[in-house]
């Protein structure tokens, strides 16, 4: 059963979108998406990550929309979209979620850098050898990630050796458990797993009924695709300029997972370690996660096809402690079906 979460206020509120669509997957699976800010600036898709829901990136997408077109989905079982049945959980699956939403709302000649959060950034990773993804994107962030071996390297459960460690957070993952009410306890456990000791009361507040509207069977079948998942040989295969952020208190995908992507990505653009940050990075530094993104759009989003060909070729990889903050390139999106869209387009559609 799917818990209807209580609705964040403040900065955590999502704004209303300016359009809704449900996107149709390779699959027939149906994608909950929306489309936020003027549809001429530059664009920006947002893709979330395991257990969370659009609501999760409230903060950065209150900080983009004024002035990018900033998409975003619920990936499938999570939010408004659908749970697959049970062939449908698979990186290859989220693969084509992405492509889907890419093909709907990002227009031919048109590109967008993508922000995949945890399981979100994996999705990106996931679909490194797509045309598509090639096609319609100038530039990446991959936030709080891995490609591989999490289980082992996890750290929420603080046993020595590595196949213990590995056994215990895989059958965490896989739980069917209710998670139950969001109680000062359930916060507790948040903030522990998931979070910076000094992240405040109120993001961990927001953070814990994201996390626990999830519902459980959606929570267990992507649990298990993160216990195996192996895209080591896909990060060498994601061209396009990408950054990498991590938090430096990240139990789930502690920072040798950042380190490892940094140093295989083709084209790593820089290395943000947030002091103190755990796993939740756009909602316990919203503004840092922003400044990275607004970064690739000042640096690559105004790119051509051309430009961008030539743009990702392997570069040094730099590391830094503060993300830049900028931001420009024109995108476009029709409010209503056009010969630019694919057939992806839903049969439904709503209009904010």
């Amino acid at each position: 059963m799917r818990r209807a979460p209580s609705k964040p206020s403040g900065p955590y509120a999502p704004p209303p979108p300016e359009r809704e669509l449900t996107v149709v997957s390779a699959d027939g699976s149906r994608i909950h998406t929306e489309l936020h800010g003027p549809e001429d600036a530059p664009a920006v898709v947002l893709a979330h990550g395991w257990v969370c829901s659009t609501a999760f990136w409230a903060p950065v997408l209150r900080a983009l929309s004024a002035d990018h077109r900033v998409i975003l989905y619920d990936q499938r079982g999570h939010g408004r979209s659908p749970a697959p049945g049970p062939g449908g959980y698979s990186p290859h699956a989220l693969a084509d979620d992405l492509v889907a939403v890419l093909e709907a709302t990002i227009p031919p000649g048109r590109r967008a850098v993508l922000a995949g959060h945890s399981m979100g950034a994996m999705t990106l990773i996931a679909a490194a050898d797509r045309p598509m993804l090639r096609e319609r994107a100038a530039a990446a962030v991959l936030c709080s990630t891995g490609a591989s071996r999490l289980m082992e390297r996890s750290r929420v459960v603080p046993l020595r050796s590595p196949r213990a460690r590995a056994r215990v957070h895989r059958l965490l993952l896989g739980s069917r458990a209710p998670l139950g009410p969001v109680t000062p306890l359930a916060k507790r456990l948040v903030r522990y797993v998931a979070m910076g000791p000094g992240t405040d009361p109120a993001t961990v507040d927001v953070a814990a009924r994201i996390l626990h509207a999830c519902p459980r069977v959606v929570r267990a079948g992507w649990g298990r695709v993160l216990a195996d998942l192996e895209l080591d040989a896909r990060v060498g295969q994601l061209a396009v300029p990408t950054a990498v952020i991590v938090g430096t208190a990240d139990r789930l995908t502690p920072p040798e997972h950042a380190h490892a992507l940094a140093a295989a990505l083709p084209h790593c653009t820089g290395l943000t370690e947030l002091p103190g940050l755990g796993h939740m990075t756009p909602l316990e530094d919203p503004e840092a996660v922003t400044g990275v993104i607004r970064g690739l759009v000042e640096e690559y989003g105004t790119a051509r096809e051309t430009d961008l060909t030539t743009s990702q070729e392997p570069h040094p990889t730099s590391q830094e402690s503060h993300p830049t903050s900028q931001e420009s390139h024109p995108t476009s999106q029709e409010s209503q079906p056009t010969s630019q869209e694919s057939p992806a387009v839903a049969a439904k559609e709503q209009t904010a």
